[in-house]
């Protein structure tokens, strides 16, 4: 007991001691474990004073490749493609979802990236952003839909706004110009138009965010198909969830996700009455 209050006291003189202590003055500059302000001119995830190709104004050392897919450039390639005019950007988004025996879960993902792809090309000043693989398709518990069928993947109309209204939120800061939004599912379309209305008012069109709901008029696809000869208005159908424009359409970007040589092999290879066995 004796030495617990010798021990106390103690402790309660070395406090006493150190509050009447004077104030020792501040070191000049940063405080102890205080990082330097962040050089402004840093860029591409590190710090321009450590290489500097991590400088926001260093030349891009190669070549700009020949793509329209933000995720295949540098973050050099994209700064010079704005600079350079490209300022608008488009935001596709497809789904994984069941579509018959012969086509595999990310059709509306391969379609997209055969057309994204060439309406930027088309157009000359945009860029596409990775396709949004990951739609609603259907109540996730208790299933609904094509959550019915395994494989599907489905999200929440909320969560499916939230991720639009993040992804043009980046662009916007980015200095993108026109971010548009294209859908190649029925099930899309309602949620990138509350987006693009949402983003518009907040925003006052600066930049100016479109979707634009006649990308999936896959009618006037069936009409070309039908145009062209390629189909027939009255021709035979298969009721999978299929069709001629989509499997050659899901051909142009990779042959495998359409099953061709093994529906060849099988004498599998049409679709609506229409054959793909001479591609």
């Amino acid at each position: 007991m004796k030495h617990a209050i010798i021990t106390i006291g103690l402790a309660l003189g070395l406090i006493s001691a150190l509050a009447a202590q004077p104030p020792q003055p501040q070191a000049q500059g940063r405080g102890r474990g205080e990082r330097p302000p962040a050089d402004p001119r840093n860029a591409g995830g590190g710090n321009c004073s450590a290489n500097p190709y991590n400088c926001i104004d260093t030349p891009n050392p190669l070549p700009a490749p020949d793509t329209v897919w933000m995720e295949e450039m540098t973050w050099m390639d994209v700064r010079d493609a704005l600079k350079a005019g490209k300022r608008t950007v488009i935001v596709s988004t497809g789904g994984i979802e069941p579509n018959g025996p012969w086509l595999a879960l990310g059709k509306h993902n391969y379609v997209l990236r055969a057309n994204c792809d060439a309406i930027a090309r088309k157009l000359g000043n945009a860029l596409c952003a990775p396709i949004v693989p990951f739609v609603p398709e259907g109540s996730i518990e208790p299933q609904s839909s094509h959550m019915l069928t395994v494989g599907t993947i489905s999200l929440n109309e909320a969560t499916f706004e939230a991720l639009l209204t993040d992804i043009a939120h980046s662009y916007k800061m980015h200095g993108f110009e026109t971010i548009i939004f294209i859908g190649d599912s029925g099930g899309n379309q309602e949620g990138m138009k509350a987006v693009a209305d949402t983003l518009n008012a907040q925003w006052n069109a600066r930049p100016i965010v479109a979707h634009i709901p006649e990308y999936y008029a896959y009618n006037t696809v069936a009409k070309l198909l039908t145009d062209l000869g390629v189909t027939k208005a009255d021709g035979p159908r298969d009721n999978l969830h299929d069709d001629p424009g989509i499997t050659l359409n899901m051909f142009v970007t990779d042959p495998s996700s359409v099953r061709f040589d093994q529906r060849v092999k099988a004498n599998k290879a049409t679709i609506d009455g229409v054959s793909i066995a001479d591609r």
